[in-house]
């Protein structure tokens, strides 16, 4: 009786389920509507569908990955628990004065973010620590529990407890949770110095916020998923995504579920990455488009790059500074309101724009025939020919182009044309607007574009890929299998990982090397303890070493990436050499300055990737391997043409076919236009080449 891992990835219009075979690495797929409301329920309904598919018995099921959205969705929708805040005496306005800039400086309608907790649920009690750990100011004890009984009394369900300077020594806040814990046995409590010992109150602050804000939420819904896998006979450990890339047990998920904010991309970045390395391409620009969002990110040398704060909840989607900063490790990207649920519409001036609005799962695309009324890019890709309508997410529901073309109709009468006319025009602007944030997320890095090239995955990423990659002027485009679900797929091949961080502020020429090591030692001695309770073992981690540090005299930091220990007299030269060589590459110069600070010291330790990936078993060729045909839209033509329609699981590996042509499997749909030819590799991945002209 063979082995399986299940991974799960909630979308917003979509919950993607793949069943991989632990032994050989063939794995099967199943989509299913996602239920907004109770999301475990399309979960459990799409488990018992695809194990009762393939014929596997829940205690076949060894491992379950799980990535969802839920929580950052919380945080924009402001669903999360009425959280309350206690911290410093005179410090509880820091979530609302932030950093004193505005994002937008000639807006005079700019409207900041609201923090997650109002102003009469921040409350203040009397200490002080000072920067270098003394307390000059003792707890005011009595003051802390007279606080933790209002807030209490106020109905909040979860406290978040941030003091000044606890990074650097965190007594005061251990004790106020102590205290608060033993007095509130039904609030969940969350301590600053837990969640990021960094330095910065207003972003440390924000941080320990947010977490506070979704911990409830995530420890109902962790245990829920839990009890429903257990009830439905899978008594397999379950594991959730981070935002880093790597994967948590359910404790740790619990304790800190701001570090799953961003999971669900994390995922697809990392299967990109694994295709990337695949078919030996050093940048790839990784293009993941679902039901109600994109995600772009960058891959260069195999590696997604990381980040290590980014904002949540925007006000505007491109602006810095207009969400609420978390600073957590996440894998680098950029998300647009560009998804096959977004609303197509006219605004005030006149013009089309798709999205970011969303018609999400329910009610969905007028085509899916459930409610929904407004035109989506789901309906355009039907009414282009591009979908097949007995075949749509794997045949598990139909789709109506009559209703699709009903909804575009009220779009082209109001710009006044034609309904022909005006559908490709809603697939180009979606298109545009993911090109044009492709153009700037890799400008902001120094990049050129055309340097990349695109991976697609998600169900609507094979479908735009191709004109994206045109616009883009890039030359290669490639498409893996399983597409649809690759960011379930991603979930099973994450190693367990764990990132730590602590602020340690010193100067490279004052450092005390001894103090050095000590801290890193003892931020992996955390982050080992943490996976062994995960069941990594403790033999096969990897560690690396990084430091956030500056020229004497600047105002924010580079992450470098440090020697591993131990750490001797040459250090303090090694680190200055290694950050000179990281500042220039970013910076194209360094300062007359000699002196380096370490600000903050950070370490990932992580565990083997021990899931191999083998073939998509739900393809199977068919007895003819002549392509049907049908009337579909060619980008490049600008025309409705007669387009050959091959099956993936037909295709030979090493035959070359010219475009115009579609690709379907059961999960996506690749187009391909007339510019464009690709090839089916050994490895399963169809590779695009784009006659794209003169890239100079």
């Amino acid at each position: 009786m063979g082995h399986y891992s299940l991974g799960v990835d909630i979308g917003g219009t979509f919950t993607d389920i793949v069943l991989l075979d632990v032994q050989s690495g063939d794995h099967f797929s199943h989509k299913e509507l996602t239920t907004p409301d109770q999301p475990e329920l399309g979960v459990l309904r799409g488990v018992r569908i695809l194990l009762k598919r393939c014929a596997v018995q829940p205690q076949q099921v060894v491992r379950v990955v799980h990535a969802t959205t839920l929580f950052t969705n919380a945080l924009i929708e402001r669903r999360g628990a009425v959280t309350g805040m206690i911290t410093t005496e005179g410090f509880r306005d820091v979530l609302e004065i932030g950093r004193e800039r505005r994002y937008d400086l000639y807006d005079n309608f700019l409207e900041l973010i609201e923090p997650l907790v109002p102003r009469e649920l921040r409350l203040e009690v009397a200490e002080r620590t000072e920067p270098d750990g003394s307390i000059s100011r003792p707890l005011d004890r009595d003051q802390l529990l007279a606080a933790g009984q209002k807030l209490k009394t106020l109905g909040v369900e979860s406290i978040a407890v941030a003091f000044l300077h606890s990074y650097r020594n965190p007594e005061h806040e251990t004790a106020a949770v102590q205290m608060l814990q033993a007095q509130l046995p039904g609030i969940a409590i969350s301590s600053s110095a837990a969640v990021v010992a960094e330095i910065r109150e207003y972003e440390r602050f924000s941080t320990t916020v947010a977490n506070a804000y979704v911990k409830p939420l995530a420890d109902r819904y962790i245990s829920s998923l839990e009890d429903s896998l257990r009830q439905e006979g899978i008594t397999a450990p379950l594991f959730l995504m981070q935002s880093n890339g790597g994967l948590v047990h359910t404790k740790e998920a619990k304790r800190l579920p701001v570090q799953l904010l961003e999971s669900g991309p994390a995922a697809g970045a990392l299967v990109a990455a694994q295709f990337g390395r695949d078919v030996s391409e050093t940048k790839i620009l990784a293009f993941d488009m679902g039901g109600t969002t994109a995600k772009l990110s960058v891959i260069e040398d195999g590696e997604p790059l990381v980040a290590y704060t980014f904002e949540a909840a925007r006000q505007k989607r491109f602006r810095t500074g207009s969400g609420l900063p978390i600073k957590i490790s996440t894998i680098e990207l950029i998300e647009i309101g560009a998804g096959g649920g977004s609303i197509a519409h006219v605004d005030h001036l006149g013009l089309l724009k798709v999205g970011p609005r969303s018609a999400g799962s329910q009610p969905g695309p007028a085509c899916y025939q459930k409610g929904g009324e407004h035109p989506t890019v789901t309906d355009a890709n039907l009414c282009l020919g591009y979908l097949n309508p007995d075949t749509f997410a794997g045949g598990t529901m139909k789709i109506s182009e009559a209703a699709a073309k009903q909804a575009l109709d009220t779009v082209a009468k109001t710009l006044d044309m034609d309904t022909a006319s005006c559908v490709p025009g809603v697939t180009d602007v979606v298109n545009e607007n993911m090109a044009a944030a492709a153009r700037v997320h890799i400008a902001e890095r120094g990049g050129d574009a055309r340097e990349y090239s695109l991976l697609v995955t998600g169900g609507g990423g094979p479908l735009h890929g191709y004109s994206v990659a045109k616009k883009l002027r890039l030359r290669r485009m490639l498409c893996p299998p399983s597409a649809g679900v690759a960011s379930a797929l991603g979930l099973l091949i994450a190693p367990p990982k764990v990132t730590r961080v602590t602020t340690f502020s010193n100067r490279l020429s004052q450092i005390k090397i001894d103090a050095l090591e000590h801290a890193y030692q003892e931020l992996e001695a955390s982050a080992v303890q943490t996976l062994k309770e995960s069941g990594a073992s403790s033999t096969a981690l990897v560690t690396r070493r990084y430091a956030d540090l500056r020229f004497v005299g600047q105002g924010f930091e580079l992450v470098t990436e440090l020697p591993a220990g131990p750490y001797g007299d040459s250090t303090p030269d090694r680190v200055r050499e290694l950050f000179a060589d990281e500042y220039k590459r970013v910076f194209a110069i360094t300062p007359p300055v000699n002196d380096v600070e370490i600000v903050n010291v950070r370490i990932d330790v992580s565990g083997a990737a021990d899931t191999k990936l083998g073939k998509q078993r739900d393809e199977a060729a068919t007895e003819s391997r002549v392509p049907v045909r049908r009337k579909a839209y060619c980008p490049d033509l600008a025309k409705t043409v007669d387009m050959p329609v091959h099956q993936r699981a037909n295709l030979v590996a090493g035959a070359t076919v010219a475009g115009p042509a579609i690709v379907e499997e059961s999960v996506s749909t690749l187009i391909v236009g007339s510019h464009g030819s690709f090839e089916l590799l050994e490895n399963g991945i169809i590779a695009v080449e784009l006659n794209t002209g003169d890239r100079a």
